[in-house]
């Protein structure tokens, strides 16, 4: 029988605390084993929750991957910094799930998919929208062809007003940019995935700076400061992939508009037709007649076992770890996820220089 598998956790902020340790909490086949974050109060606040008998704190990452004992290793940090820990803590011979975005930039991203595959180990994103009920319904069905063939698609990632107003959301140099990279980058993921297309041709973005401009603002989480708005609030694009299949990506913050899904896609194929209004809709036409079935399904679970519900970062955890137990490819894998990264970065480049972005 496998021994338990030892984690350690870099970065012990609000994604460790909220996502990562209490869904791994729950499997029995892993344990907690070592806390980092800068912040030292922070990781030893983790440490104290959720960590196993004799875990350990630290305030260097490098201290914390120069313990054999651990095995995997789950990057929670600042998006800048999501490329140099996880290529070190591969080299030091760790498996592991790195937040989402994978990188801020695609070169970054490359660099992290080289170094898995130099160390012989696995690597993940943690986009965990692919694991929710409906997502897992609709890959099944796409698999199956009840689609057909996918030409054209939306990825939505709308808020009214949603910035996020605490810890480096608004600092470009740390973030990356704005709800693109935030939010826009899961809508991405999750529209490829099902479409299973990962080869783009062209790209064509804007970004816009809008609304970020007003002060004394309506917002979720309070006003922001202007000045201290230095990334996008809102950005668009236009990716026409390989085989001529078109999707439309939008993201935002802050947008003064009622259709607001995020984490969503509209899939319009030959066969059929889907999308997540709701529940998840497909429409299609049989014996001519057009028809449109409405599953009500929870997007925030996915059915389990003898009735019971997973939440999607329930199955997220779990089917991670089972890939490191039984040796299979993650559900997300590094070279999909490079694809998101290139595409988002190619969105920034567009809106920035007015061209179309062509890829090789």
């Amino acid at each position: 029988m496998k021994s338990i598998i030892k984690i350690g956790i870099i970065g012990c902020g609000g994604i460790a605390m909220g996502k990562h340790l209490p869904s791994l909490s729950k499997l029995e086949a892993v344990e907690v084993v070592a806390f980092c974050d800068v912040f030292v109060e922070q990781a030893q606040k983790a440490c104290e929750q959720f960590g196993a008998p004799g875990a350990k704190v630290y305030d260097s990452y490098a201290e914390l991957l120069s313990n054999a004992e651990i095995e995997v290793v789950h990057v929670c940090t600042a998006n800048d910094t999501h490329a140099e820990i996880s290529i070190a803590a591969l080299q030091a011979g760790k498996h592991v799930m790195c937040e989402k975005p994978m990188a801020i930039t695609a070169a970054d991203a490359k660099r992290m998919v080289e170094a898995a595959e130099q160390a012989g180990k696995k690597l993940t994103i943690g986009y965990n929208n692919r694991f929710r009920s409906d997502s897992m319904l609709l890959k099944k069905m796409c698999k199956e062809g009840q689609l057909g063939e996918i030409y054209y698609a939306k990825a939505h990632a709308v808020r009214r007003r949603g910035v996020p107003t605490w810890g480096v959301f608004l600092d470009k140099e740390k973030q990356g940019g704005g709800p693109l990279i935030d939010i826009g980058t899961h809508a991405l993921d999750l529209t490829l995935w099902l479409m299973d297309n990962y080869e783009p041709s062209v790209v064509l973005g804007s970004a816009f700076h809008k609304l970020s401009k007003r002060a004394n603002a309506a917002n979720a989480w309070g006003s922001w400061d202007p000045e201290k708005f230095k990334v996008e609030d809102s950005a668009f694009g236009m990716i026409k992939m390989k085989n001529g299949a078109t999707i439309m990506l939008e993201a935002s913050w802050a947008l003064n508009n009622l259709d607001t899904r995020e984490a969503r896609t509209t899939l319009c194929g030959t066969e059929g037709g889907a999308d997540m209004v709701d529940g998840l809709r497909i429409n299609g036409e049989m014996h001519g007649k057009l028809y449109e079935n409405h599953f009500k399904l929870d997007p925030k679970g996915a059915d389990f076992y003898e009735g019971k519900k997973e939440s999607m970062q329930d199955v997220e955890m779990r089917m991670w770890i089972d890939a490191i137990i039984h040796d299979r490819e993650p559900v997300v894998t590094p070279k999909q996820a490079f694809v998101v990264s290139q595409i988002l970065e190619a969105i920034y480049e567009s809106a920035k220089t007015g061209e179309a972005i062509y890829f090789d």
